[in-house]
């Protein structure tokens, strides 16, 4: 896995360049890493965009021109002459400057590139702030929370096919911008909002009693100039001093006996509450391109999105946004919604009534199945299905622990005696296991690795073979690769990223206690790949019913 030696020493970035009628155009997941890379002004990398299979021939001219001027693009690149890690995953990509340790999928390289730009200059607090309230702004991976799969993966793809076909259904508003729509009406849940709830009830009452609400008779429009006014305040001046608005007091004592549960609820001003985050970054080229498009082809569905026009007017209040958006060649301005059609249009309508008839509403599973050891042997049993149990093939088999260097062991991976004791009798099994059907030349990749015990193990124990260490949590894998490089291997490498955007070949995939549904996951990839499997299964929790699997798969066992 050695990295091509023109791009070592230096991270770099790998975005995707496709073609359209011909022409070239920037998807929208390269779209916002450059939006991104322009409001940091950052210079840590250097990028690599990758044509396109379909790219290749029928597309002649440089897309240079829809790059930021502030960027510099290094080199094209085709599929085939990507490092083996880039091109065995979706892109977008980021190398570090080992080049073996590969961070893949839209949220997980946006994140990194603003951990480099703080490592590079940690007074940009605007760019820390993109993390949001204990650095977790899109953390969890899409498989498992409904927000980042909205966020990642959902929007992008709905604009994206919107874009593809932007007549066919022009008034038909995309499940995902509902979803977002809807997201952007729910009170707003943030840490210590108790303070900023409060003042909010405290200008409300003097409203009141100077008569600027009672007095017009217009408690909505009311209502709206608090929120427009504290909410506003309060995430402005945090992107400017990261603080709540000076110049507010301490509530009196009638504001302070009031219940928490009788304060007035806070809007959303940005797309995760109060304050500007990565997220409203991903939506941003998202929207804009969604937003043009609807203004020109069915103005009147603009409608039916209040809440996210007004999020697209605060984005662009937000400190560099407008120069980051010029930069990426996004003209942003006021969306102007017809007048005309506000005519005959009912107050009960809403975005539901534009949802895609076969979309109208998301699929969930029927019936609620609870597995675990007991019940699924039970149900196998009154089924009249009887688990078969084979003897162990390698019982006396065993690593020469005594005999191997200190950084294998699994005490290097932070845990007690009792816990690494236990870690490597189960290393035992699953590397007799491995090394039995493993031939010279295999890929063998190590799902949800953790700190790499099974995967360095098996790189230093079958040198002959290439070993893929993937696992969705950053620390987790550099502790592994610091432990692999205190090991000299150089068959090894790391991807930082989701199960899903891990595309590459190879021929036997292993998982040790890969949580919840992870472990059916992993199964199924290697199904699909063709390829053979070791798999330990996740030695707690129970088998429930989630997005992509349903619960029990077998038509007699239910």
């Amino acid at each position: 896995m050695k990295p091509r030696e023109t791009e070592q020493q230096h991270p770099c970035l790998y975005l995707e360049v496709c073609s359209h009628n011909e022409e070239p155009r920037l998807p929208l997941h390269s779209s916002i890493v450059l939006f991104l890379l322009s409001y940091c002004k950052t210079k840590a990398f250097k990028v690599f965009l990758v044509r396109s299979h379909s790219n290749n021939e029928s597309c002649s001219e440089s897309p240079k021109d829809l790059l930021p001027e502030s960027l510099s693009v290094c080199d094209f690149r085709t599929p085939e002459g990507l490092p083996r890690l880039v091109r065995g995953c979706r892109l977008p990509a980021a190398v570090d400057e080992s080049g073996r340790l590969c961070r893949a999928g839209l949220a997980v390289v946006l994140r990194h590139i603003i951990t480099k730009t703080i490592e590079a200059d940690p007074s940009r607090r605007d760019v820390q702030a993109l993390l949001g309230f204990k650095k977790t702004c899109l953390k969890a991976c899409a498989e498992v929370s409904k927000w980042t799969r909205l966020c990642e993966l959902g929007i992008p793809s709905a604009v994206e096919e919107h874009l593809q076909n932007p007549t066919d259904q022009a008034q038909l508003l995309p499940p995902a911008i509902v979803t977002l729509e809807r997201r952007l009406a729910e009170p707003v849940k943030v840490h210590n909002d108790d303070k900023i709830r409060r003042q909010k009830l405290q200008e409300q009452r003097r409203r009141e009693k100077n008569g600027t609400s009672e007095g017009d008779g217009k408690p909505e429009l009311d209502s709206s100039q608090v929120s427009e006014g504290l909410e506003l305040r309060a995430a402005l001046a945090k992107l400017v001093v990261d603080s709540v608005p000076g110049g507010t007091t301490r509530e009196n004592s009638e504001i302070r006996k009031v219940k928490t549960t009788d304060l007035p609820e806070l809007e959303h001003v940005f797309a995760e509450g109060l304050y500007f985050t990565l997220t409203d970054v991903v939506l941003l080229p998202c929207i804009h391109q969604y937003l043009c498009s609807i203004q020109a082809r069915a103005p009147n569905a603009l409608h039916h999105l209040p809440r996210l026009l007004r999020w697209y007017g605060r984005v662009q209040e937000v400190p560099g946004v407008l120069r980051a958006a010029k930069d990426c060649g996004l003209i942003l301005s006021t969306v102007q919604v017809p007048t005309s059609s506000l005519t005959g249009l009912s107050q009960q309508e809403n975005p539901d009534d534009l949802l895609l008839p076969e979309e109208a509403q998301e699929v969930t599973p029927d019936l609620h199945f609870v597995g675990g050891p007991r019940p699924t042997m039970t149900k196998l049993k009154e089924n009249a299905i009887e688990a078969v149990f084979s003897p162990h093939p390698f019982p006396s088999w065993t690593l020469p622990w005594d005999s191997l260097p200190a950084a294998i062991n699994p005490t290097e991976g932070k845990m007690s005696n009792v816990r690494a004791i236990r870690k490597m009798h189960q290393l035992n099994n699953l590397v007799a296991m491995v090394t039995d059907v493993a031939r010279p030349g295999d890929t063998v990749v190590d799902f949800c690795s953790g700190t790499g015990h099974v995967g360095i193990v098996l790189a230093y124990t079958l040198p002959d073979c290439q070993i893929i260490l993937i696992e969705n949590k950053e620390e987790s894998l550099v502790r592994a690769q610091r432990r692999s490089a205190e090991l000299g291997l150089t068959n090894i490498g790391f991807l930082q990223a989701n199960l899903d955007y891990f595309t590459g070949p190879f021929q036997i995939g292993l998982a040790l206690h890969a949580c919840g549904i992870a472990t059916d996951m992993v199964l199924e990839h290697c199904i699909q790949a063709g390829a053979a499997f070791v798999i330990s299964p996740c030695c707690y929790g129970f088998i429930q019913n989630a997005v992509k699997f349903t619960f029990p798969k077998r038509s007699c066992s239910r």
